[in-house]
């Protein structure tokens, strides 16, 4: 059985929608419900190429990747045979299940969290780029057999989601990257025909099918790594009679989501009990990079140099003045590779500041009896910038469209921010529309799948 489908390659979590009697529905991921955590786990990085061309081989669709991973195939393979000699294990891991097996060793694994982030890093070189390939075939595997499995039949014909900006520098060169990769990670797990569409614009196809009339909506969706707006015009069947972007009146987006509202609240509301703001003998002021760099876990180069021997190095001298002992949390933290495992500290204390006025955080895996206390006025300082920014992508796009919106539909996995709809509800003055804020982007992909394809 062939199914055409909706596939959310999302920063914090992917998703897959099928038609069913007429109707757009998520798939039940047998191992991971309706929403998979974007992450995978290997117990090398050098596996991961064997590994994926083990599952393609068997599976009968091994021969374009082999010819295009010639060269490194033969030494990954022998990764993995190592890896399981030496009581590693030869498989990989997704979703909660990758975030387990990294927490068991953080500092002896390879652990990727939203892979997104990354694609449209710019002037990526070719072996990054290949890594980042083999990184997303690997979960586009993954999922297509979770797929298979929950007996919605195979994925062949499938639209993708991607934002309007992977990144904001050099954006057309990113994107043209990031969409090559998933296009050619795609191909080699056996997508027959792929197309691409805006998530906010599928977001807004979901909400489109309730409208009686023409509206002109205001789609803000806010994801895990990035954030899109479009002006959409919208009506009863526009999605079936009318070219599709005849409807854009405006859009833009930039690479601001969730994530950063977790680095910011990371930095500035964690980071402190590490030691950032300290001062050095002298009064010299405390070096902030290292602190920036281990809180920004959607940074390749950041995540690169907190790691590097330099900063050990740097850490290390510093540690030793008086007063700054604290550092050696933050020297923990490089040692023992726990970035992501701070990062998900954060993402708790904003989920939970999200309903209480105060949370704490613990981190006594960095320091004996270390608690930190945060408010939620801690966080929404954090957040000040970037809220600015996503009002400032939100006022182009109301420029470009030259009128206001009749409403705001906010979808995305930070829509649930009272913060955030207290900001867009005291800037703006139309109606703020709820949705299924995780949902509707996969909903609309299978709309646009069920259109183009069938």
């Amino acid at each position: 059985m062939t199914h055409i489908a909706g596939f959310d390659f999302g920063t914090s979590n992917c998703a897959v929608g099928v038609m069913q009697d007429g109707q757009p529905q998520l798939v039940q991921l047998p191992d991971h419900g309706n929403y998979m955590a974007s992450t995978l786990y290997a117990p090398q990085p050098e596996m991961i190429c064997g590994w994926l061309h083990q599952q393609l081989e068997h599976a009968g669709l091994g021969h374009d990747y082999k010819q295009a991973r010639m060269a490194a195939v033969g030494p990954s393979l022998f990764a993995l045979k190592e890896a399981k000699l030496d009581g590693y294990g030869d498989q990989l891991e997704f979703g909660q299940a990758a975030l387990q097996h990294y927490l068991e060793d953080p500092a002896d694994c390879y652990y990727v969290r939203s892979p997104k982030s990354f694609l449209g890093a710019s002037g990526l070189p070719a072996r990054q780029q290949i890594q980042f390939e083999d990184i997303a075939a690997s979960m586009m595997w993954h999922i297509a057999q979770q797929v298979r499995n929950s007996g919605a039949g195979s994925m062949e014909k499938v639209v993708i989601g991607r934002p309007v900006n992977f990144q904001g520098v050099n954006a057309e060169l990113s994107n043209q990257q990031a969409i090559s990769i998933l296009t050619n990670a795609a191909q080699f797990v056996g997508f027959k025909q792929v197309a691409f569409l805006y998530e906010p614009m599928a977001a807004g196809l979901a909400y489109q099918q309730q409208l009686q009339q023409e509206q002109q909506i205001l789609v803000i969706d806010i994801g895990g790594g990035t954030s899109d707006v479009s002006m959409l015009t919208m009506g009863p069947g526009y999605l079936d009679s009318r070219d599709h972007q005849s409807l854009v009146q405006g859009f833009s987006g930039e690479r601001i989501g969730g994530n950063d509202f977790d680095i910011a609240l990371n930095y500035r509301g964690l980071m402190p009990a590490l030691g950032l703001g300290k001062l050095l003998p002298g009064n010299r002021s405390m070096p902030i990079k290292p602190f920036l760099n281990a809180a920004s876990i959607n940074l390749l180069p950041a995540q690169t140099e907190f790691y590097s021997m330099d900063t050990m190095q740097l850490l290390t001298r510093c540690a030793r003045e008086p007063g700054l002992a604290m550092l050696n949390g933050l020297i923990t933290l490089s040692k023992e590779r726990m970035t992501y495992r701070l990062s998900a500290d954060a993402e708790r204390a904003k989920i939970a500041l999200s309903s209480s006025d105060s949370t704490q955080v613990e981190l006594n895996y960095l320091l004996d009896n270390l608690d930190v206390q945060l408010s939620a006025q801690q966080f929404a300082d954090a957040s000040e910038r970037l809220l600015k920014r996503i009002a400032e992508l939100t006022d182009d796009v109301i420029r470009q469209a030259g009128h206001q919106p009749d409403g705001i539909f906010l979808t995305g996995g930070s829509a649930n921010s009272p913060l955030l709809k207290h900001f867009l509800s005291s800037r703006y003055q139309a109606p703020l529309i709820s949705g299924d804020n995780f949902g509707s982007v996969t909903t609309g992909l299978t709309l646009w799948a069920n259109k183009i394809f069938s």
